[in-house]
């Protein structure tokens, strides 16, 4: 069992786009595991990342340094950080701490994806959802 109570799923993507669903914890237990596997998206060209946070139960100020880190870093590459299903908790974080500005949330993923230039979308809804609790799980 990882030292950390976050998974992530890889969910769709494209070229230049990566779903993925965040289920769990996001604090400094999981940050390395998150920037990691992040960084596997970012390797492989993804400019654009949405993250489906329904299933996110804790997100804590390191965890929104993870979140400030990756939207950071798309930003650089002309790409940009959607959060799909916001809750009430973190909703309230990112308001208190002045980062409601810098994320685009929506209330879903199809609703993020629509967001998007066409070219970069992935297929939506996925054929079948996969997840793994040691990285993200590839979309077939």
């Amino acid at each position: 069992m990882p030292p950390h109570r976050l998974s992530i799923a890889g969910l769709a993507d494209s070229d230049l786009c990566a779903v993925l669903r965040l289920s769990g914890e996001l604090d400094q237990a999981s940050e390395k595991f998150f920037m990691d596997t992040l960084a596997v998206a970012l390797d492989a060209g993804r400019r654009h990342i949405i993250l489906d946070v329904t299933a996110l139960t804790f997100c804590d100020s390191r965890g929104l340094n993870c979140l400030l880190a990756l939207h950071w870093l798309l930003r650089r590459r002309a790409g940009d950080l959607k959060l799909a299903g916001v809750g009430r908790r973190l909703a309230t974080l990112l308001e208190h701490s002045g980062s409601t500005a810098l994320f685009t949330a929506h209330t879903s993923v199809g609703q993020a994806l629509r967001s998007l230039p066409e070219p970069a979308r992935p297929h939506w809804p996925p054929p079948a959802e996969r997840s793994t609790d040691e990285g993200v799980s590839p979309p077939t």
